[in-house]
């Protein structure tokens, strides 16, 4: 597999554990103390650090940092979206659509060297 394509896939698996920690917590813990969900949070964010690093390391040797870190966005974006709208319950916005329109904009400036070289 290509390093970018191993890259995406750790990210997007990475990024699903990343949004678990960061918000599942205000569903599923709202009625325990914070600290308890910082701990629990941190347990799965451990699981989130196990396929990121490995993921900038791969993607690092084919892509620059910029590149790198709009890639994790877009990601971010793509499964914060769902993850908001299936399980947190939350209403479909316009706003995301006009944020990741924003992001391929984000994604053409840190690529173009690439799409047109």
């Amino acid at each position: 597999m290509s390093p970018i394509l191993t890259a995406v896939a750790l990210l997007i698996c990475s990024n699903v554990f990343m949004t678990f920690a960061w918000y599942a917590h205000l569903k599923e813990l709202s009625s325990k103390p914070w600290i308890i969900a910082a701990l629990i949070s941190w347990g799965v964010a451990l699981f989130e650090y196990l396929l990121q690093v490995p993921a900038n390391r791969i993607g690092y040797q084919v892509l620059n940092i910029g590149q790198l870190k709009i890639l994790q966005e877009v990601i971010t974006l793509s499964i914060f979206v769902p993850f908001a709208f299936f399980y947190m319950k939350e209403p479909l916005k316009l706003d995301y659509l006009w944020a990741g329109l924003c992001m391929f904009g984000a994604v053409f400036f840190m690529f173009r060297e690439k799409l047109f070289s």
